[in-house]
Protein backbone atom coordinates (compact mmCIF):
# COMPACT_ATOMS: atom_id res chain seq x y z
CA UNK A 1 0.00 0.00 0.00
CA UNK A 2 1.07 3.34 -0.79
CA UNK A 3 0.46 6.18 1.51
CA UNK A 4 0.27 9.56 -0.04
CA UNK A 5 1.94 12.46 1.62
CA UNK A 6 0.44 15.87 1.19
CA UNK A 7 2.63 18.81 -0.07
CA UNK A 8 2.19 20.78 3.10
CA UNK A 9 4.19 18.52 5.35
CA UNK A 10 6.97 18.33 2.71
CA UNK A 11 7.22 22.10 2.60
CA UNK A 12 7.28 22.34 6.31
CA UNK A 13 10.12 19.88 6.47
CA UNK A 14 12.22 21.67 3.76
CA UNK A 15 11.77 25.23 5.05
CA UNK A 16 14.40 25.13 7.83
CA UNK A 17 17.00 23.84 5.41
CA UNK A 18 16.17 26.54 2.85
CA UNK A 19 16.42 29.25 5.47
CA UNK A 20 19.88 27.94 6.54
CA UNK A 21 21.07 27.86 2.95
CA UNK A 22 19.77 31.39 2.33
CA UNK A 23 21.59 32.65 5.39
CA UNK A 24 24.85 31.12 4.20
CA UNK A 25 24.40 32.67 0.76
CA UNK A 26 23.71 36.10 2.25
CA UNK A 27 26.81 35.74 4.46
CA UNK A 28 28.98 34.76 1.48
CA UNK A 29 27.57 37.64 -0.54
CA UNK A 30 28.38 40.14 2.23
CA UNK A 31 31.86 38.70 2.60
CA UNK A 32 32.40 39.06 -1.15
CA UNK A 33 31.36 42.71 -1.07
CA UNK A 34 33.60 43.33 1.93
CA UNK A 35 36.53 41.83 0.01
CA UNK A 36 35.76 44.01 -3.03
CA UNK A 37 35.61 47.09 -0.78
CA UNK A 38 39.00 46.24 0.73
CA UNK A 39 40.52 45.82 -2.73
CA UNK A 40 39.04 49.13 -3.93
CA UNK A 41 40.43 50.95 -0.90
CA UNK A 42 43.81 49.32 -1.40
CA UNK A 43 43.92 50.37 -5.04
CA UNK A 44 42.85 53.89 -4.12
CA UNK A 45 45.88 54.32 -1.88
CA UNK A 46 48.96 55.77 -3.66
CA UNK A 47 51.44 53.03 -4.50
CA UNK A 48 54.80 53.42 -2.79
CA UNK A 49 57.26 55.19 -5.12
CA UNK A 50 59.92 52.94 -6.53
CA UNK A 51 63.53 54.09 -6.43
CA UNK A 52 62.86 57.43 -4.72
CA UNK A 53 65.56 58.01 -2.11
CA UNK A 54 64.38 58.94 1.34
CA UNK A 55 67.28 61.38 1.59
CA UNK A 56 70.32 62.50 -0.40
CA UNK A 57 72.24 63.25 2.78
CA UNK A 58 74.47 60.16 2.80
CA UNK A 59 75.39 60.64 -0.85
CA UNK A 60 76.09 64.35 -0.41
CA UNK A 61 78.23 63.65 2.64
CA UNK A 62 80.23 61.04 0.74
CA UNK A 63 81.02 63.10 -2.39
CA UNK A 64 81.31 66.66 -1.04
CA UNK A 65 84.94 66.31 0.19
CA UNK A 66 86.07 65.87 -3.44
CA UNK A 67 84.21 68.93 -4.78
CA UNK A 68 86.07 72.24 -4.78
CA UNK A 69 85.24 75.92 -5.07
CA UNK A 70 87.43 77.66 -7.63
CA UNK A 71 88.45 81.32 -7.45
CA UNK A 72 90.42 82.86 -10.30
CA UNK A 73 92.25 86.19 -10.35
CA UNK A 74 93.13 88.19 -13.44
CA UNK A 75 95.15 91.38 -13.66
CA UNK A 76 93.47 94.01 -15.82
CA UNK A 77 94.35 97.57 -16.66
CA UNK A 78 92.32 100.52 -15.39
CA UNK A 79 92.47 104.25 -16.04
CA UNK A 80 93.70 106.39 -13.14
CA UNK A 81 91.26 109.11 -14.20
CA UNK A 82 88.61 106.92 -12.63
CA UNK A 83 90.03 108.04 -9.29
CA UNK A 84 89.24 111.72 -9.93
CA UNK A 85 86.37 113.65 -8.37
CA UNK A 86 82.86 112.45 -9.20
CA UNK A 87 80.45 115.22 -10.17
CA UNK A 88 76.80 114.94 -11.14
CA UNK A 89 76.28 114.71 -14.87
CA UNK A 90 75.53 118.16 -16.27
CA UNK A 91 77.12 119.97 -13.32
CA UNK A 92 78.49 123.43 -14.26
CA UNK A 93 81.86 122.39 -12.80
CA UNK A 94 82.02 119.11 -14.73
CA UNK A 95 83.76 120.56 -17.79
CA UNK A 96 86.14 122.65 -15.65
CA UNK A 97 87.36 119.69 -13.61
CA UNK A 98 87.64 117.48 -16.72
CA UNK A 99 89.82 120.06 -18.46
CA UNK A 100 91.90 120.54 -15.30
CA UNK A 101 92.63 116.86 -14.84
CA UNK A 102 93.29 116.42 -18.57
CA UNK A 103 96.04 119.04 -18.28
CA UNK A 104 97.47 117.34 -15.21
CA UNK A 105 97.38 113.89 -16.89
CA UNK A 106 97.96 114.37 -20.62
CA UNK A 107 97.37 110.68 -21.43
CA UNK A 108 95.52 107.84 -19.82
CA UNK A 109 97.51 106.53 -16.88
CA UNK A 110 97.36 102.78 -16.44
CA UNK A 111 97.23 101.03 -13.12
CA UNK A 112 96.66 97.40 -12.33
CA UNK A 113 93.64 95.96 -10.58
CA UNK A 114 92.52 92.43 -9.86
CA UNK A 115 89.37 90.87 -11.29
CA UNK A 116 87.97 87.68 -9.75
CA UNK A 117 85.66 84.94 -11.00
CA UNK A 118 84.09 81.96 -9.25
CA UNK A 119 83.32 78.42 -10.31
CA UNK A 120 83.41 74.79 -9.23
CA UNK A 121 85.40 71.64 -9.90
CA UNK A 122 86.02 68.12 -8.64
CA UNK A 123 89.06 65.98 -7.84
CA UNK A 124 89.43 62.81 -9.93
CA UNK A 125 92.60 61.32 -8.40
CA UNK A 126 94.30 61.31 -5.02
CA UNK A 127 97.36 63.05 -6.51
CA UNK A 128 95.35 66.22 -7.14
CA UNK A 129 93.99 66.35 -10.70
CA UNK A 130 90.89 68.55 -10.84
CA UNK A 131 88.32 68.89 -13.65
CA UNK A 132 86.44 72.14 -14.30
CA UNK A 133 85.14 74.25 -17.20
CA UNK A 134 87.44 76.15 -19.53
CA UNK A 135 85.34 79.29 -19.18
CA UNK A 136 85.86 79.23 -15.40
CA UNK A 137 89.65 79.60 -15.62
CA UNK A 138 90.06 81.22 -19.05
CA UNK A 139 92.54 84.11 -18.95
CA UNK A 140 93.31 83.65 -15.23
CA UNK A 141 96.82 84.24 -13.94
CA UNK A 142 96.07 82.73 -10.52
CA UNK A 143 93.75 79.84 -9.63
CA UNK A 144 92.84 78.96 -6.04
CA UNK A 145 90.79 75.94 -4.98
CA UNK A 146 88.99 75.50 -1.67
CA UNK A 147 88.00 72.08 -0.39
CA UNK A 148 84.94 71.24 1.67
CA UNK A 149 87.25 70.82 4.67
CA UNK A 150 88.46 74.42 4.33
CA UNK A 151 91.84 73.47 2.83
CA UNK A 152 92.98 76.01 0.22
CA UNK A 153 95.59 75.29 -2.46
CA UNK A 154 96.97 77.02 -5.54
CA UNK A 155 96.25 75.13 -8.77
CA UNK A 156 98.33 74.78 -11.90
CA UNK A 157 96.63 74.72 -15.29
CA UNK A 158 97.45 71.49 -17.15
CA UNK A 159 95.40 72.00 -20.31
CA UNK A 160 92.12 73.20 -21.77
CA UNK A 161 89.72 72.22 -24.54
CA UNK A 162 87.46 75.11 -25.61
CA UNK A 163 85.48 72.84 -27.96
CA UNK A 164 84.03 70.92 -25.02
CA UNK A 165 84.58 73.73 -22.47
CA UNK A 166 86.69 71.48 -20.25
CA UNK A 167 89.90 72.19 -18.35
CA UNK A 168 92.26 70.15 -16.18
CA UNK A 169 94.04 71.55 -13.11
CA UNK A 170 96.60 70.09 -10.72
CA UNK A 171 97.24 70.81 -7.04
CA UNK A 172 100.05 69.54 -4.83
CA UNK A 173 99.47 68.29 -1.30
CA UNK A 174 101.45 66.22 1.17
CA UNK A 175 98.78 63.56 1.60
CA UNK A 176 96.26 61.84 -0.72
CA UNK A 177 93.26 64.00 -1.56
CA UNK A 178 89.62 62.86 -1.54
CA UNK A 179 88.42 62.14 -5.06
CA UNK A 180 85.41 60.79 -6.94
CA UNK A 181 85.20 58.22 -9.74
CA UNK A 182 83.82 58.67 -13.23
CA UNK A 183 80.53 56.96 -14.06
CA UNK A 184 79.12 55.73 -17.35
CA UNK A 185 76.82 58.35 -18.83
CA UNK A 186 75.86 55.94 -21.62
CA UNK A 187 73.99 53.67 -19.18
CA UNK A 188 72.25 56.56 -17.40
CA UNK A 189 68.57 56.82 -18.29
CA UNK A 190 66.13 59.68 -18.67
CA UNK A 191 64.29 59.90 -15.35
CA UNK A 192 67.23 58.76 -13.21
CA UNK A 193 67.93 60.78 -10.06
CA UNK A 194 71.05 63.00 -10.08
CA UNK A 195 72.56 65.63 -7.80
CA UNK A 196 74.66 68.67 -8.69
CA UNK A 197 77.27 69.89 -6.21
CA UNK A 198 79.08 73.21 -6.49
CA UNK A 199 79.40 76.86 -5.58
CA UNK A 200 76.28 78.60 -6.97
CA UNK A 201 76.51 82.39 -7.04
CA UNK A 202 79.56 82.20 -4.79
CA UNK A 203 77.50 81.04 -1.82
CA UNK A 204 79.77 78.12 -1.00
CA UNK A 205 79.15 74.39 -1.09
CA UNK A 206 75.62 73.58 -2.15
CA UNK A 207 73.73 70.48 -3.31
CA UNK A 208 70.70 70.39 -5.62
CA UNK A 209 68.76 67.32 -6.77
CA UNK A 210 66.73 66.48 -9.84
CA UNK A 211 66.42 63.97 -12.62
CA UNK A 212 67.93 63.47 -16.05
CA UNK A 213 65.48 65.28 -18.33
CA UNK A 214 67.10 64.31 -21.65
CA UNK A 215 70.31 62.92 -23.11
CA UNK A 216 72.40 63.60 -26.19
CA UNK A 217 71.64 67.31 -26.28
CA UNK A 218 73.72 69.42 -28.69
CA UNK A 219 74.41 73.11 -28.03
CA UNK A 220 75.97 73.86 -31.42
CA UNK A 221 79.37 72.26 -30.73
CA UNK A 222 80.79 69.48 -32.91
CA UNK A 223 81.50 67.22 -29.93
CA UNK A 224 78.48 68.03 -27.81
CA UNK A 225 76.85 65.27 -25.81
CA UNK A 226 75.07 67.06 -23.00
CA UNK A 227 72.92 65.59 -20.27
CA UNK A 228 69.93 67.83 -19.58
CA UNK A 229 68.78 68.01 -15.96
CA UNK A 230 66.29 69.92 -13.87
CA UNK A 231 68.64 69.91 -10.87
CA UNK A 232 69.23 73.59 -10.08
CA UNK A 233 72.39 74.90 -11.77
CA UNK A 234 73.36 78.56 -11.47
CA UNK A 235 76.40 80.75 -12.04
CA UNK A 236 79.21 79.38 -9.96
CA UNK A 237 78.06 75.78 -10.53
CA UNK A 238 80.06 75.76 -13.76
CA UNK A 239 82.67 73.01 -13.75
CA UNK A 240 81.06 71.13 -10.87
CA UNK A 241 80.05 67.46 -11.00
CA UNK A 242 76.70 65.87 -11.79
CA UNK A 243 76.47 62.66 -9.75
CA UNK A 244 74.38 59.54 -10.17
CA UNK A 245 73.03 57.76 -7.10
CA UNK A 246 76.21 55.65 -6.84
CA UNK A 247 78.33 58.78 -6.28
CA UNK A 248 79.87 58.59 -9.75
CA UNK A 249 80.38 61.63 -11.98
CA UNK A 250 78.33 61.25 -15.15
CA UNK A 251 78.53 64.90 -16.25
CA UNK A 252 80.35 68.22 -15.86
CA UNK A 253 77.88 71.06 -15.23
CA UNK A 254 78.46 73.59 -17.99
CA UNK A 255 75.51 75.71 -19.07
CA UNK A 256 71.90 76.66 -18.48
CA UNK A 257 69.12 77.75 -20.79
CA UNK A 258 67.48 80.79 -19.26
CA UNK A 259 66.05 84.13 -20.39
CA UNK A 260 67.01 85.67 -17.04
CA UNK A 261 70.42 84.15 -16.28
CA UNK A 262 69.03 82.14 -13.35
CA UNK A 263 68.03 78.51 -13.16
CA UNK A 264 64.64 77.63 -14.63
CA UNK A 265 65.24 73.89 -14.52
CA UNK A 266 67.02 73.50 -17.86
CA UNK A 267 70.68 72.79 -17.16
CA UNK A 268 73.31 70.98 -19.19
CA UNK A 269 76.26 68.84 -18.14
CA UNK A 270 78.88 67.54 -20.58
CA UNK A 271 78.59 63.75 -20.47
CA UNK A 272 81.33 61.68 -18.90
CA UNK A 273 81.54 59.73 -22.18
CA UNK A 274 83.08 62.85 -23.74
CA UNK A 275 84.79 64.29 -20.67
CA UNK A 276 86.79 61.17 -19.79
CA UNK A 277 88.47 61.09 -23.20
CA UNK A 278 89.26 64.82 -23.18
CA UNK A 279 90.63 64.76 -19.63
CA UNK A 280 92.87 61.79 -20.41
CA UNK A 281 94.40 63.65 -23.35
CA UNK A 282 94.87 66.84 -21.35
CA UNK A 283 96.59 64.86 -18.60
CA UNK A 284 98.84 62.93 -21.00
CA UNK A 285 99.66 65.65 -23.54
CA UNK A 286 98.48 68.98 -22.10
CA UNK A 287 96.23 69.33 -25.17
CA UNK A 288 93.66 67.40 -27.17
CA UNK A 289 94.65 65.10 -30.03
CA UNK A 290 91.52 64.31 -32.00
CA UNK A 291 91.27 62.13 -35.05
CA UNK A 292 90.76 63.81 -38.43
CA UNK A 293 89.17 62.28 -41.50
CA UNK A 294 89.35 65.22 -43.87
CA UNK A 295 85.88 65.39 -45.47
CA UNK A 296 83.08 67.90 -45.71
CA UNK A 297 79.74 66.27 -44.98
CA UNK A 298 76.00 66.85 -44.64
CA UNK A 299 73.06 64.85 -43.34
CA UNK A 300 71.17 62.50 -45.65
CA UNK A 301 67.59 63.72 -46.10
CA UNK A 302 64.71 61.44 -47.17
CA UNK A 303 64.83 63.04 -50.61
CA UNK A 304 68.57 62.41 -50.96
CA UNK A 305 68.19 58.82 -49.74
CA UNK A 306 65.52 58.14 -52.36
CA UNK A 307 67.54 59.82 -55.11
CA UNK A 308 70.66 57.70 -54.53
CA UNK A 309 68.84 54.45 -53.80
CA UNK A 310 69.59 54.28 -50.08
CA UNK A 311 66.97 52.34 -48.12
CA UNK A 312 66.48 55.09 -45.53
CA UNK A 313 68.09 58.37 -44.39
CA UNK A 314 71.26 57.48 -42.50
CA UNK A 315 74.97 58.09 -42.51
CA UNK A 316 76.87 61.19 -43.65
CA UNK A 317 76.94 62.39 -47.25
CA UNK A 318 80.40 63.50 -48.42
CA UNK A 319 80.20 66.85 -50.24
CA UNK A 320 83.93 67.51 -50.69
CA UNK A 321 87.21 65.68 -50.14
CA UNK A 322 90.16 68.07 -49.78
CA UNK A 323 93.76 66.97 -49.26
CA UNK A 324 93.87 64.63 -46.30
CA UNK A 325 93.43 61.06 -45.03
CA UNK A 326 90.07 60.48 -46.74
CA UNK A 327 91.36 61.50 -50.16
CA UNK A 328 94.34 59.20 -49.78
CA UNK A 329 92.00 56.35 -48.81
CA UNK A 330 89.89 56.81 -51.95
CA UNK A 331 86.80 58.53 -50.52
CA UNK A 332 84.90 60.51 -53.16
CA UNK A 333 82.36 63.31 -53.14
CA UNK A 334 78.91 61.74 -53.29
CA UNK A 335 79.86 58.80 -51.08
CA UNK A 336 77.73 58.15 -48.01
CA UNK A 337 79.68 57.03 -44.94
CA UNK A 338 77.44 54.42 -43.32
CA UNK A 339 79.93 52.93 -40.86
CA UNK A 340 83.04 53.97 -38.97
CA UNK A 341 85.33 51.50 -37.23
CA UNK A 342 82.77 48.71 -37.29
CA UNK A 343 79.79 50.73 -36.01
CA UNK A 344 76.89 52.29 -37.88
CA UNK A 345 76.92 56.07 -38.44
CA UNK A 346 73.60 57.72 -37.63
CA UNK A 347 74.27 61.20 -39.03
CA UNK A 348 76.95 63.86 -39.48
CA UNK A 349 77.11 64.73 -35.79
CA UNK A 350 77.60 61.08 -34.89
CA UNK A 351 80.45 60.74 -37.40
CA UNK A 352 82.22 63.92 -36.28
CA UNK A 353 82.10 62.84 -32.66
CA UNK A 354 83.29 59.30 -33.35
CA UNK A 355 86.18 60.48 -35.53
CA UNK A 356 87.18 63.03 -32.89
CA UNK A 357 87.24 60.37 -30.20
CA UNK A 358 89.53 58.12 -32.26
CA UNK A 359 93.29 58.44 -31.89
CA UNK A 360 95.40 60.07 -34.57
CA UNK A 361 97.44 57.63 -36.63
CA UNK A 362 94.93 54.85 -36.12
CA UNK A 363 93.71 52.84 -39.13
CA UNK A 364 89.96 52.37 -39.24
CA UNK A 365 87.47 50.87 -41.66
CA UNK A 366 84.87 52.99 -43.43
CA UNK A 367 81.66 51.46 -44.74
CA UNK A 368 80.83 53.45 -47.89
CA UNK A 369 77.64 53.52 -49.98
CA UNK A 370 78.59 54.28 -53.60
CA UNK A 371 76.66 53.70 -56.83
CA UNK A 372 74.02 51.60 -55.11
CA UNK A 373 76.42 49.23 -53.38
CA UNK A 374 78.41 49.12 -50.13
CA UNK A 375 82.19 48.97 -50.18
CA UNK A 376 84.81 49.15 -47.44
CA UNK A 377 87.82 51.47 -47.35
CA UNK A 378 90.68 51.64 -44.85
CA UNK A 379 91.84 55.08 -43.72
CA UNK A 380 94.64 56.24 -41.41
CA UNK A 381 93.35 59.16 -39.34
CA UNK A 382 95.24 62.42 -39.11
CA UNK A 383 95.15 64.95 -36.27
CA UNK A 384 92.46 67.59 -36.37
CA UNK A 385 94.39 70.21 -34.41
CA UNK A 386 97.35 69.97 -36.79
CA UNK A 387 95.08 70.09 -39.84
CA UNK A 388 93.13 73.13 -38.71
CA UNK A 389 96.07 74.92 -37.10
CA UNK A 390 95.98 76.66 -33.75
CA UNK A 391 96.98 80.13 -34.93
CA UNK A 392 94.10 82.51 -35.43
CA UNK A 393 94.32 84.62 -38.59
CA UNK A 394 94.41 88.37 -37.95
CA UNK A 395 91.29 90.34 -38.71
CA UNK A 396 91.18 91.86 -42.17
CA UNK A 397 92.44 95.42 -42.41
CA UNK A 398 89.34 96.27 -44.43
CA UNK A 399 86.89 94.91 -41.89
CA UNK A 400 84.38 97.50 -40.68
CA UNK A 401 84.71 98.78 -37.14
CA UNK A 402 81.20 97.67 -36.32
CA UNK A 403 78.11 96.06 -37.82
CA UNK A 404 74.52 95.31 -36.85
CA UNK A 405 73.83 91.57 -36.84
CA UNK A 406 70.81 89.80 -35.31
CA UNK A 407 69.73 93.04 -33.64
CA UNK A 408 73.18 93.61 -32.12
CA UNK A 409 75.38 96.57 -33.01
CA UNK A 410 78.86 95.33 -32.15
CA UNK A 411 82.51 95.36 -33.07
CA UNK A 412 86.04 94.59 -31.94
CA UNK A 413 86.64 96.49 -28.67
CA UNK A 414 88.66 99.68 -28.87
CA UNK A 415 91.39 100.46 -26.36
CA UNK A 416 89.01 102.78 -24.55
CA UNK A 417 86.37 100.05 -24.35
CA UNK A 418 88.95 97.59 -23.08
CA UNK A 419 89.79 99.97 -20.25
CA UNK A 420 86.16 100.73 -19.46
CA UNK A 421 85.12 97.08 -19.43
CA UNK A 422 88.26 95.92 -17.61
CA UNK A 423 89.28 93.46 -20.35
CA UNK A 424 92.59 91.73 -19.81
CA UNK A 425 95.47 92.27 -22.27
CA UNK A 426 95.08 89.89 -25.18
CA UNK A 427 91.37 89.35 -24.48
CA UNK A 428 89.49 88.70 -27.73
CA UNK A 429 85.83 88.96 -28.56
CA UNK A 430 83.15 91.36 -29.79
CA UNK A 431 81.72 94.10 -27.61
CA UNK A 432 78.00 94.86 -27.90
CA UNK A 433 77.48 98.61 -28.29
CA UNK A 434 73.72 98.67 -28.70
CA UNK A 435 70.79 96.24 -28.81
CA UNK A 436 67.61 96.70 -30.82
CA UNK A 437 64.88 96.83 -28.14
CA UNK A 438 62.44 94.85 -30.32
CA UNK A 439 64.95 92.09 -31.12
CA UNK A 440 65.15 88.58 -29.71
CA UNK A 441 68.61 89.46 -28.40
CA UNK A 442 67.06 92.14 -26.18
CA UNK A 443 64.40 89.71 -24.94
CA UNK A 444 67.18 87.25 -24.04
CA UNK A 445 68.80 89.88 -21.82
CA UNK A 446 71.74 91.03 -23.97
CA UNK A 447 72.74 94.62 -23.34
CA UNK A 448 75.34 97.18 -24.36
CA UNK A 449 78.65 96.44 -22.67
CA UNK A 450 78.27 92.66 -22.90
CA UNK A 451 81.12 90.88 -24.66
CA UNK A 452 80.63 87.90 -26.99
CA UNK A 453 83.64 85.57 -26.83
CA UNK A 454 82.25 82.49 -28.58
CA UNK A 455 79.62 81.71 -31.18
CA UNK A 456 78.72 78.11 -31.94
CA UNK A 457 81.22 77.15 -29.20
CA UNK A 458 84.11 78.54 -31.22
CA UNK A 459 86.05 81.73 -30.45
CA UNK A 460 85.10 84.90 -32.34
CA UNK A 461 87.72 87.59 -32.80
CA UNK A 462 86.15 89.57 -35.64
CA UNK A 463 82.84 90.40 -37.27
CA UNK A 464 83.79 88.04 -40.09
CA UNK A 465 84.13 85.22 -37.54
CA UNK A 466 80.66 85.93 -36.20
CA UNK A 467 79.06 85.99 -39.65
CA UNK A 468 80.88 82.76 -40.53
CA UNK A 469 79.47 81.05 -37.44
CA UNK A 470 75.96 82.09 -38.52
CA UNK A 471 76.46 80.65 -42.00
CA UNK A 472 77.91 77.43 -40.59
CA UNK A 473 74.89 77.02 -38.33
CA UNK A 474 72.49 77.64 -41.22
CA UNK A 475 74.37 75.19 -43.44
CA UNK A 476 74.01 72.60 -40.70
CA UNK A 477 70.25 73.17 -40.64
CA UNK A 478 70.21 74.89 -37.24
CA UNK A 479 67.82 77.70 -36.41
CA UNK A 480 69.74 79.21 -33.53
CA UNK A 481 73.30 80.12 -32.60
CA UNK A 482 74.74 79.57 -29.13
CA UNK A 483 76.67 82.58 -27.80
CA UNK A 484 79.01 82.70 -24.83
CA UNK A 485 78.49 86.16 -23.36
CA UNK A 486 80.44 87.78 -20.56
CA UNK A 487 79.15 90.59 -18.39
CA UNK A 488 81.50 91.96 -15.74
CA UNK A 489 83.57 88.81 -16.20
CA UNK A 490 80.64 86.45 -15.56
CA UNK A 491 79.93 84.07 -18.48
CA UNK A 492 76.60 82.69 -19.60
CA UNK A 493 75.27 80.96 -22.70
CA UNK A 494 72.49 82.53 -24.78
CA UNK A 495 70.83 80.92 -27.81
CA UNK A 496 69.76 83.44 -30.50
CA UNK A 497 67.55 82.59 -33.46
CA UNK A 498 69.20 83.02 -36.88
CA UNK A 499 66.24 82.23 -39.14
CA UNK A 500 66.33 79.88 -42.09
Amino acid sequence: MFTSVSAKPATAIAAPRARALDSRLRLSFHMLWALVAVLVLALAQPAPAQGVPGSFADLAERVSPAVVNITTSTTVAANTRDGGPRLPEGSPFEEFFRDFFDRQQPGPQQRQRRSQALGSGFVISDDGYIVTNNHVIEGADEIRVEFFSGLELTAQLIGTDPLTDLALLKVEHGSPLPHVPWGNSETARVGDWVIAVGNPLGQGFSVSAGIISAKGRALQGSYDDYIQTDAAINRGNSGGPLFNMDGEVIGVNTAILSPTGGSIGIGFAMSSAVAIRVVEQLRDFGETRRGWLGVRIQDVTPEIAEAIGLDRPRGALVTDVPEGPALEAGVEAGDVILGFDGKDVADTRDLVRRVGEAAEGRQVALAIFRDGAEIELGVVLGRREAAEGTARPPASQAEPREAEILGLRMGVPTEEERETLGLAPGFEGLVIRDVDPVSEAYEKGLRAGDVITEAGQRPVTSLADFEARIEEARDAGRRSLLLLVRRAGEPRFVAIGIGD
